[in-house]
């Protein structure tokens, strides 16, 4: 997302006035333009001819077919300023004065799945304790696992600058991850809004018409269960990773994260039965311009997802229908 802004001192306000004028304009007022306009005197017989004549008489008009020094001196000197206004104009663009031209469009983001197969039927967990006894136990609940990193400055830019790409990040990661909404599938704005205005006609196509063409999979924007296959089985979700960041350029600012959510989910048909969990991992590229870490907006890069318990070759393009528990993969299939 990186657009160029205006020159640093803009036009000047008086290009006439002053030795740092351009040179198309100080070069008006130099001793050749006022030698262009010689003083003719009258001889001593004509200046006592008359008490009252003129010091200075005027000049005879040019003949016809010419012009005269100085009316062509008054034609250049307009083409000139003509050609200098015509080039700041070009450099300024057609924008207003302190107003930024757009700069070229984000490069789509890249995505990726992996399902996970079980070799075995999935097992049921505790429903009251549902991560007890699991890697997930030791990990923190909701919005507490996504830390952010001490944030310092770098070459060209600020600390704040950079809590506002990682805060922005993190936002990003829990409404895609975590809201009860986007994962039941009842909403994705909350989402879209954290997405650089420019990739918002992909971020529809993958809601809209999901395709696992490595572009357009909706699965690769956020974390959406199938409503009619599974459910959240509780509110807690446990969470474990890291971001880190780094400046890829003097206007860009990248964040990468790399986080594991585990979900206890159950049959849609079935909330009385017994959960079982879901592992969803997301490793995310995300880059921020000075006008998204403005506008706290971000453009995706790339998302590579890994989740199971998932059968192999079941299509995850616009939800994840996992395995649930007692079920197993499809015979034949890895």
């Amino acid at each position: 997302m990186n657009r160029p802004g205006q020159p640093p001192d803009g036009p000047p306000d008086n290009p006439g006035d002053g030795p740092s004028g351009d040179d198309d304009y100080g070069y008006v007022f130099d001793d050749s333009f006022v030698r262009a306009a010689p003083i003719q005197e009258f001889s001593a017989s004509e200046r006592t001819a008359t008490e009252h004549a003129p010091a200075v008489r005027d000049r005879p008009p040019p003949a016809a077919g010419r012009t005269g020094p100085r009316l062509t001196r008054q034609v250049l000197i307009l083409a000139a300023l003509l050609t200098v206004a015509f080039l700041v104009a070009v450099y300024l663009g057609v924008s207003p004065p302190g107003q930024t031209q757009a700069g070229p469009p984000p490069r789509p983001a890249r995505m990726s799945l992996v399902p996970l197969v079980p070799p075995q039927a999935v097992r049921p967990t505790d429903p009251d304790r549902p991560f007890d006894a699991t890697p997930a136990a030791q990990y923190a609940t909701g919005a507490a696992g996504i830390n952010l990193p001490g944030a310092h400055a770098t070459a060209h830019f600020d600390e704040a600058q950079v809590i506002a790409a990682l805060s922005t990040a993190k936002e990003y990661l829990v409404h895609s991850s975590l809201s009860p909404e986007v994962l039941a599938g009842r909403e994705e704005r909350s989402v879209r809004l954290l997405v650089d205005p420019a990739q918002a006609d992909q971020f529809d196509a993958a809601l809209r018409r999901p395709a696992a063409d490595g572009l357009h999979a909706a699965t690769g924007w956020l974390v959406r269960l199938d409503p009619r296959h599974a459910v959240l089985a509780g509110p807690d979700i446990r969470v474990q990773g890291v971001l880190e960041y780094t400046e890829t350029g003097p206007g860009t600012l990248e964040v990468t994260t790399d986080h594991t959510f585990v979900y206890a989910v159950r049959p849609a048909a079935d909330p009385g039965s017994d959960p079982s969990l879901l592992v969803v991992r997301r490793a995310l590229r995300l880059s921020f311009d000075r006008d998204a870490l403005r506008a706290r907006q971000l453009e995706l890069l790339s998302s590579r997802t890994q989740a199971g318990p998932l059968p192999c070759g079941e299509p995850a393009a616009a939800h994840l229908r996992p395995l649930l528990a007692g079920q197993k993969p499809p015979a034949g299939r890895p």
